[in-house]
């Protein structure tokens, strides 16, 4: 089962719950960081580093003495990434989605592609968690690419937690495709609440179950709750404004690790999300998706 962990703005605790989720599960399990531009799971597990994969992307090169400058590429480029001004195209490698059009339509051949370097996925063995992060480097903006590159080194037979990108941009959509289930972090706040509520449009778009998890409750007010109440959304676990757990955060150190009365709640947590769920159709996790994508609620047959 693939589960996401996202959230509408950054700072709202995903991190926290992705960690915790995936050092509370019983087996073997697989942490994605799909925050390149920002990756930050890894303040919080200590393993051995077993690889480190340069990724690059094929970005088009131009051979001047070949080059007519028909503006054919440019053309094609729904982008932007060539202009043609009568002579050889300019390239702008930031706007490039290295699709190789460009090189396909060009019929003097004078287009070729060279690997460009966007940054990096390491792979780290802690315990029983198979860790992957995806460091984007400084000035690159493919972090889409770096991404989906991450996700392609996931294992199908074991269970995979992704830490999605904040917000609800191109990354987070990235992060999202195929997954099984979201759950969305949020704050008890007035800007938690504006957030959330962009975050539920997006999976709603993407078609994908989810919950909610609200963070520091009592810093804010119920506002997240009557939402939640008013569209049927399940709240799957409240987690208090203790400074406690603040103090263990900014020292590097997990809820459930330094916390114990938490592993269960974070083991209730990840039963209704992962019981049985190796079986596709008759599984037992509290929640799933019908065939039209609609959250359902196996306790109360209802579509909400």
């Amino acid at each position: 089962m693939k589960i996401a962990i996202a959230s509408g703005k950054g700072g709202t605790g995903k991190t926290t719950i992705a960690v915790n989720l995936a050092k509370n599960l019983a087996q073997q399990v697989q942490l994605v960081d799909c925050d390149v531009e920002e990756p930050n799971c890894h303040l919080f597990l200590h393993g051995d580093k077993t690889e480190t994969e340069v990724v690059n992307l094929p970005m088009p090169e131009i051979i001047t003495s070949r080059c007519d400058g028909c503006g054919e590429c440019s053309d094609f480029c729904e982008f932007n990434a060539l202009a043609t001004f009568g002579g050889p195209p300019v390239i702008f490698p930031e706007l490039c989605h290295a699709c190789g059009g460009c090189r396909i339509v060009c019929t003097r051949k004078a287009i070729v592609e060279v690997d460009k370097r966007i940054g990096i996925i390491d792979s780290i063995n802690v315990d029983k968690i198979t860790f992957l992060q995806g460091v984007l480097d400084i000035g690159v903006q493919s972090a889409v690419a770096l991404v989906d590159k991450l996700k392609q080194k996931n294992d199908p037979s074991i269970h995979t937690i992704f830490d999605a990108p904040p917000g609800t941009s191109c990354p987070v959509v990235a992060t999202l495709q195929g997954v099984d289930y979201v759950l969305l972090v949020t704050e008890p706040t007035p800007f938690g609440l504006n957030d959330l509520k962009l975050a539920v449009l997006l999976v709603r778009e993407l078609k994908i179950p989810f919950g909610v998890i609200v963070n520091r409750m009592g810093i804010g007010d119920r506002r997240v709750h009557e939402f939640c109440e008013k569209d049927a959304i399940p709240i799957l676990m409240e987690i208090p404004d203790d400074r406690r757990i603040a103090e263990a955060y900014s020292k590097g150190h997990s809820i459930v690790d330094v916390f114990p009365e938490y592993q269960n709640r974070f083991k209730e947590l990840s039963d209704s999300l992962f019981k049985n769920s190796d079986k596709k159709n008759g599984g037992n996790s509290v929640l799933r998706s019908n065939k039209s994508g609609d959250l359902y609620n196996i306790k109360d047959q209802s579509i909400v």
